[in-house]
């Protein structure tokens, strides 16, 4: 669905904040930033999140030990319960069709209002929830047998969506028929900045794109050659104008050695970066400046900094939390965003792209080996240009769970170790 709805916006999915709904029998909303999923409403099982057609959705634990005691059921009896005999089917008392459901609301019955009701509530509550965790949405999708062809659901949930730029077009939604020659439409008001989008599912043809893929060997092993390692501690990335703030005007920064990356360098200035909770002082500025600031972070400094820094591509700064820059000099400047975890990458050039076969983007998954222990790193992310050179980067934090050590200190530093490339899965596969 997120593909989809990128190619039919002409935009990069990497560039987008999507939910996606599907609803029918089985419904779930996952939240897309910028081309990784990263929440879905469905838990360790289906059972989580949105009220389906069987199945109850949401509920707070205590209800089931309620059920135990007061309606003597055990664990099959609550199995059965909440899978079989709740949610749209339990609310209605009608069933689980949603079709049944709304022809019976409009003929009065208040059963069936509930249900269409609390239905609706909850796809709307996630909405704004997933809203929330990406920092806005640039487009909500609904697909599957409600969300296609429901137009009463798509109204409910649209409503009171205002305050994210989300208008609906109630003529075009009324109006709506996804069709195999169109299997998507934008049923958004023209002054909507958040696309609100249809589009037809097709679970069959993503179930066989990936059976072509494995028949293609395209998860083939690559085991040469290795990939170098090196390990990036924290560090700062500036724009020249943070630098005239913090150094004065016109200040260009010096090099300290030229980092492993061509073109790149660590810088012989320093800064402390001071957060809610705690400091970290001597934080190495990497050259040259860039056109946006940029403070990357391990997990372990994120909370010993007392902020929440989402894992990030270098460059998406975009509703990343801030944070107080400090300068020996004693010139401070608040940032008011920038702070990110890196996503764990691999610098290559096309040259080794066409060796390991890869794309620009692409997902992969690293095996690294050492005396004591292997350990595979997955959702490692493949950055193509003539100017790199072969390297993957991980944090502190992923080389002591890895066991590497370094053995210095700096802002990027060269290990022992080597990873091989053990599967290659497309970004928007994983999608």
């Amino acid at each position: 669905m997120a593909q989809r709805a990128a190619e039919y916006l002409k935009a990069d999915l990497r560039q987008l904040r999507l939910i996606t709904c599907h609803l029918g029998n089985g419904a779930s909303v996952c939240a897309v930033e910028y081309g990784r999923s990263v929440e879905t409403s469905m838990g360790m099982t289906p059972l989580e999140g949105l009220v389906m057609g069987t199945r109850s959705g949401d509920l707070d634990p205590g209800i089931l030990l309620y059920l135990m005691e007061k309606e003597n059921l055990d664990r099959k009896g609550l199995d059965a319960l909440l899978n079989r005999q709740s949610g749209l089917q339990g609310l209605s008392g009608v069933g689980n069709d949603m079709r049944d459901i709304v022809e019976r609301a409009a003929e009065g019955d208040e059963a069936c209002r509930l249900a269409i009701h609390v239905f609706a509530h909850r796809l709307r509550k996630y909405i704004g929830a997933y809203a929330a965790v990406m920092g806005g949405v640039d487009a909500i999708i609904f697909t599957g047998g409600i969300g296609e062809n429901s137009a009463i659901i798509r109204h409910r949930a649209s409503q009171r969506l205002d305050f994210l730029g989300a208008s609906l077009d109630e003529d075009m939604n009324r109006d709506l028929d996804v069709t195999p020659n169109q299997p998507i439409e934008d049923i958004s008001a023209s002054h909507s900045r958040c696309k609100i989008l249809v589009v037809a599912t097709d679970e069959q043809y993503a179930i066989a794109q990936q059976t072509s893929k494995l028949i293609e060997e395209r998860y083939k092993v690559n085991t040469v050659p290795p990939i170098p390692i090196a390990v990036s501690a924290r560090h700062i990335h500036l724009c020249q104008a943070t630098v005239d703030k913090l150094f004065g005007v016109g200040y260009q920064l010096t090099e300290y050695r030229p980092l492993s990356q061509p073109g790149q360098f660590a810088c012989n200035e320093k800064l402390t970066l001071v957060g809610p909770k705690n400091r970290i002082e001597n934080v190495r500025i990497l050259g040259p400046v860039r056109d946006k600031d940029q403070v990357e972070i391990s997990r372990t400094d994120e909370f010993f900094l007392g902020i929440d820094a989402p894992i990030r591509e270098s460059g998406h700064v975009e509703n990343s939390p801030g944070i107080t820059l400090l300068a020996e000099n004693g010139n401070k400047l608040d940032i008011k965003e920038g702070v990110i975890c890196a996503w764990r990458h691999i610098h290559m050039t096309p040259e080794d792209a066409e060796i390991f076969g890869v794309q620009d983007r692409d997902v992969v998954e690293i095996r690294v080996e050492n005396e004591e222990r292997g350990l595979t790193f997955g959702n490692v992310l493949i950055r193509i240009s003539p100017k790199f050179k072969l390297e993957m980067h991980i944090d502190t934090d992923e080389a002591n769970a890895a066991e590497l050590n370094p053995g210095a200190v700096g802002a990027l530093m060269d290990t022992e170790a080597s990873g091989h490339l053990v599967k290659r899965k497309t970004q928007y596969d994983k999608v």
